[in-house]
């Protein structure tokens, strides 16, 4: 059985996700509009009431309204809760990769609590950047830029993320300097391959195959999750973006020229490696060497 106490951290985690989710909400609706996040406060995007704190409560507000506003009766887009539910369980499920939780789905333990906040921020600029691009087709800079620069400054802090030395064998900034350069080299390889691959898909097709979003986003994935990450990021999104792509041209819901985001399929697959990512890239290994 999980201690009662942990019990209390998943409940706490879960809750303050939820919290997370509400806020990028925010953020999904304004920043694409160039509105500010902080004022003015949570409104009806009908009749522009405040909503009061009461009636802004993650995932039991809009299941108590029923998805409609309280005073026009407007209808509020689904896509609210589901931020708020996803962003609670993708929460969750990196607090359960600790050691001290049980093992769910064969998921990679980390061993690091330090790791748990990394990626927590990471998994929020993902949630948010995926639902812009799938409604703007866009990837606003504070998630890729800002994800950069995010994820450089947290290798400095955790070394962790991209070592796995332990604090005792060398010095601290020893470790901090060799992990910020190998976050440093990774960015720069999930930007460059690319913006390469753009650029030969622009060659070959006469026209933009690859948004400098989706390059940017890139670079702030190297930055969290390293070279291996890159690596298992692009082949896992393009793996992704094709079979719904081709699903969806089946279904005739996109033309065979159309367009569609690559950025939520880049972020699916990010989400794949922080969980699941070293588990299958040993397995993978594995299997191309022959060892059981």
């Amino acid at each position: 059985m999980i201690d009662p106490f942990l019990l209390l951290i998943a409940a706490f985690v879960g809750l303050f996700g939820a919290c997370i989710g509400s806020f990028l909400n925010v953020c999904i609706y304004r920043i694409p509009r160039d509105e500010s996040i902080v004022h003015p406060r949570s409104h009806c995007p009908h009749c522009n009431t405040l909503i009061p704190w009461y009636l802004n409560l993650p995932v039991l507000s809009w299941l108590l309204l029923r998805g409609r506003c309280r005073f026009c009766r407007g209808p509020i887009s689904p896509r609210y809760l589901l931020v708020e539910l996803l962003t609670a369980v993708l929460f969750l499920a990196i607090l359960f990769q600790q050691s001290a939780f049980p093992r769910l789905l064969g998921m990679q333990q980390m061993n690091d609590w330090l790791l748990v906040p990394v990626y927590l921020v990471f998994t929020g600029g993902l949630i948010l950047g995926t639902f812009v691009d799938f409604e703007f087709m866009e990837i606003p800079d504070s998630v890729t830029i800002g994800g950069t620069v995010a994820g450089l400054v947290f290798s400095a802090l955790v070394p962790a993320m991209h070592l796995h030395t332990s604090f005792w064998h060398d010095p601290f900034w020893r470790q901090s300097l060799l992990s910020l350069l190998q976050a440093a080299l990774a960015a720069a390889l999930g930007a460059g391959v690319l913006w390469i691959v753009g650029w030969l898909g622009e060659k070959a097709f006469k026209k933009e195959a690859m948004g400098l979003g989706d390059v940017k986003l890139m670079g702030a994935v190297g930055a969290f999750l390293g070279w291996q990450g890159v690596l298992f990021t692009i082949v896992g999104g393009a793996l992704a973006g094709s079979i719904v792509g081709v699903a969806l041209i089946l279904s005739r819901r996109v033309r065979l020229q159309g367009h569609i985001p690559f950025g939520p399929y880049l972020s699916l697959a990010a989400l794949v490696w922080i969980y699941w990512g070293p588990v299958l890239w040993h397995a993978y290994a594995r299997l191309l060497t022959g060892m059981p």
